[in-house]
């Protein structure tokens, strides 16, 4: 017996919906690429998965997946500023715990990773950024991982001066 679809119903439907297991076919599956959620770490368990039917996906993925892209919109224009630059920064209350990035392959993946967890918190500047690379080699084979740290803080962008921004 030919297994239908749930949504369309026709005929060789393939493929289970990853939430609600239902049957789906080709045309009626959405797929959740690996990358789409690349920031987020922990991944919440409902977005783990590789495929969604129409309403799962509508109901479920869709709303995070414009959270998740406006929180990366917003790390974009998250103001950044490093360990060494302490004369700009030197009146800036530091009351939350460091955030930490471990594990990079690239040093700018570090700084958006950090900025991401900021702006997701709710904060729109970062201070104390410190990034720091360590070489692995894996017997001929060599790689750098990065690992960064940086204080989330929200502050006022007009305080700011136009030479930061």
């Amino acid at each position: 017996m030919e297994s239908l679809c749930n949504l369309c119903q026709l005929p060789k439907a393939h493929f289970e919906c990853g939430l609600c297991q239902k049957i789906v076919c080709k045309k009626c599956s959405n797929k959740l690429w690996d990358t789409s959620f690349a920031y987020c770490n922990p991944l919440p368990p409902a977005l783990s998965h590789r495929l969604y039917c129409g309403v799962c996906f509508d109901e479920t993925v869709a709303p995070a997946l414009a959270s998740y892209e406006a929180a990366v919109e917003k790390a974009r224009f998250v103001n950044v500023f490093y360990k060494g630059q302490g004369e700009e920064t030197r009146k800036m209350r530091r009351l939350e715990k460091p955030l930490k990035i471990e594990k990079c392959k690239e040093r700018s993946e570090v700084l958006l990773r950090l900025a991401f967890k900021a702006a997701e918190a709710g904060f729109n500047c970062l201070l104390d950024v410190h990034i720091t690379s360590e070489k692995v080699r894996a017997g001929s084979y060599q790689s750098t991982l990065w690992t960064g740290t940086g204080v989330p803080l929200s502050v006022d962008e007009a305080s700011l001066g136009p030479a930061s921004r």
